[in-house]
């Protein structure tokens, strides 16, 4: 059987591995105490809390997609463009902090999950749904 086949097949839907969902915790982790502790130097970032809610690996665990969220959702550009403008310096600490073969290139992308979200309860608070629930409610 070839090597890729071997154990479990991977489930998009979970996010990947145990060893990539691992590592990207721990990666997730160490740039949030990074921030967390003012440990980048810069204008934009000190005046903003930036969360971190998900780190995403790739397979090969050389690439981290770092989410993140300024505090109230402001200034989301700005955020990102400052964490792109300190990338070199992240990855340095970041490789000091978890314990990889090869330090992982980092990307940074807003989380969105907090708009679909928003997105939804909208959704869900429209008269037609509101209607639609409220008959399901009457049949049972």
């Amino acid at each position: 059987m070839p090597r890729h086949q071997r154990g479990k097949p991977q489930s998009s839907a979970s996010g990947g591995s145990q060893r990539q969902l691992r590592v990207g915790e721990l990666v997730r982790h160490a740039v949030s105490d990074i921030l967390a502790q003012g440990g980048v130097h810069d204008n934009t970032l000190a005046g903003h809390i930036v969360t971190v809610p998900e780190v995403k690996m790739s397979p090969d665990l050389k690439l981290a997609t770092i989410y993140v969220m300024p505090l109230g959702g402001q200034d989301t550009n700005e955020v990102i463009g400052a964490l792109e403008r300190n990338k070199k310096f992240l990855r340095g600490e970041i490789a000091h902090r978890v314990n990889l073969k090869f330090a992982p290139d980092i990307r940074f992308r807003a989380d969105e999950r907090f708009d679909e979200a928003e997105r939804i309860e909208k959704l869900l608070r429209t008269p037609a749904v509101q209607r639609d629930l409220k008959h399901d409610l009457d049949d049972e």
